[in-house]
């Protein structure tokens, strides 16, 4: 999972900063690089590199990203390696000058590959899907403008950027949400024909013109004071001039409105709104839905206090304990200066991180029988260390409720999840999944439960992706090889082999 944003600014205001503090609030969407590319007097300006936000961009290179159009990404890896030389945003030097940051994961990425070298001879300098999609979307521009010229020049018009688009479309499958910045030009953005990977614009007015931002979620918008307009349509694009006027277009047939379940699970911030969905009250009816099974099936429970797991799991507890009429209590505190065990790479370092992150309060365990609630389980490592950890602090009796059903496929569209063997839940009952994360009761949402109550109220919204959960790839294209691949390049062994830190990106000019 990637964070992007774009943002457009009034002409002779530098919109580094504001670039810089919306990719800090939408951190939590990757932590493994950052980068920021503005458009200045015709000139590309690039910073990127390993690590956060802050630890990324320092005065001299704000200094440096000059320019009131700009895009911003944050990264962890799904396609590629954790290489400096896969930080985005990428850029291509013809036609026009073309950057692109994107989130998501493309499905025919070697398909692609072949085709841009074999047939239009481009070269691709990463393993990144996201190159792949910029130069397939350079490919369609280029063409374009040279069909269409004037006074024997070639033409760029909006009309031509949304063909180009619409042929992109066409070629390209998976989950993808894109920001793009055309040197001269202005602002690009689209997202994937059956919106699984979300993305939202914002205007505001400044001295009487408009500025316009697009970003991952909701939340990058409202916190720099812009205002929501709405989400990026499925199979829609956006072109927003230099200059500041809007275009959009639907540029894909319609298939079924299909965004990522997961989204609301996990990943968004609770702050969000994403598809029309609030992420926070998503996460309150999966508490609510959850703790109504739990008295259906154990009416005579004997659980004393609900205590979250940090920080994904504190809402759907928040609403468990009240509809449980229990205590809620903060039994762990957190580290925030340790990073998402979720997105470290390497079994082991997940393993060492869990006891770093979270310490036991032991007042809230002695003695009693507690219910930890989490978002999810996926490998089960944290679960089972923090069941330990309540055990040490002098729990009684350790239950634990996942949100979310059992994981037990990997995602295709940009979440990167682990190979299935290491699934906590492949090819296990509830009860055996209990007993290997060491818990008295285990509990689990369902999916259909997760479904409707995620849903409730938004008609508009066809089905979620929940291949995660069921197996089911919305897009059509993925079978058995494709997923035995995919094994491959997600085990622990495979990310622990890819990380590079000697390789020093060429496309980057700031490596200092």
């Amino acid at each position: 999972m990637c964070g992007i944003l774009g943002i457009v600014g009034r002409q002779g205001l530098h919109v580094n900063q504001l670039l810089y503090d919306g990719l800090t609030v939408l951190q939590h969407r990757g932590q493994d690089a950052a980068g920021i590319l503005t458009d200045f007097e015709g000139n590309f300006r690039l910073r990127k590199s390993n690590g956060l936000v802050s630890d990324v961009f320092f005065k001299r290179h704000m200094l440096r990203l000059q320019g009131n159009v700009g895009i911003g990404h944050v990264r962890y890896p799904t396609a590629g390696s954790s290489s400096r030389a896969e930080a985005q945003p990428f850029y291509v030097n013809s036609p026009y000058g073309i950057a692109l940051a994107h989130n998501g994961n493309l499905t025919n990425a070697d398909e692609l590959f072949v085709t841009l070298r074999d047939e239009y001879m481009r070269h691709i300098n990463t393993s990144s899907d996201s190159e792949l999609l910029l130069n397939v979307l350079a490919v369609e521009i280029g063409q374009r403008t040279r069909a269409l010229e004037i006074d024997g020049n070639p033409h760029l018009n909006v009309n031509t950027i949304f063909e180009a688009v619409t042929a992109l479309h066409q070629q390209v499958r998976g989950g993808y949400a894109c920001v793009a910045v055309i040197s001269g030009y202005g602002l690009l953005a689209f997202r994937d024909p059956h919106g699984i990977r979300p993305l939202v614009y914002g205007m505001r007015e400044r001295d009487g013109e408009t500025e316009y931002i697009v970003s991952s979620e909701s939340v990058a918008i409202t916190a720099l004071g812009f205002e929501i307009v709405r989400d990026v349509a499925p199979g829609e694009a956006i072109f927003i001039s230099s200059s500041g006027h809007l275009f959009s277009q639907e540029c894909a047939e319609k298939v079924p409105y299909s965004p990522c379940i997961f989204e609301h699970v996990y990943f968004a911030r609770p702050d969000s709104v994403i598809d029309g969905i609030s992420v926070y009250q998503a996460r309150l009816n999966q508490g609510q839905r959850l703790a109504e099974r739990l008295l259906e099936s154990w009416p005579d429970h004997d659980i004393d206090v609900v205590i979250p797991i940090p920080d994904s799991g504190r809402i759907a507890a928040l609403q468990m304990a009240n509809a449980l009429d229990l205590p809620y209590r903060e039994g762990f505190v957190k580290n925030r200066y340790v990073g998402r065990t979720f997105i470290m790479p390497g079994q082991a370092l997940r393993e060492k991180s869990v006891r770093r992150k979270l310490n036991a309060i032991e007042h809230e365990f002695r003695g009693k029988n507690v219910l930890l609630v989490d978002d999810s389980i996926v490998r089960g490592t944290t679960s089972a260390q923090i069941i330990e950890m309540a055990r040490d602090v002098g729990a009684a009796k350790v239950y634990f409720a996942s949100a979310a059903p059992p994981v037990r496929h990997p995602n295709v569209y940009g979440i990167d999840m682990p190979a299935v063997d290491e699934f906590i839940a492949n090819g296990k009952s509830i009860q055996e999944i209990g007993e290997v994360i060491g818990s008295d009761k285990l509990f689990y949402q369902t999916l259909e439960d997760l479904i409707e109550v995620t849903s409730k109220g938004h008609s508009s919204i066809d089905r979620f992706d929940s291949s995660c959960f069921d197996g089911v790839y919305i897009t059509g294209d993925i079978d058995a090889a494709y997923l035995n691949k995919l094994d491959l390049a997600r085990n622990d062994a495979a990310k622990h082999s890819s990380v590079d830190d000697e390789v020093i990106d060429l496309h980057n000019d700031e490596e200092n």
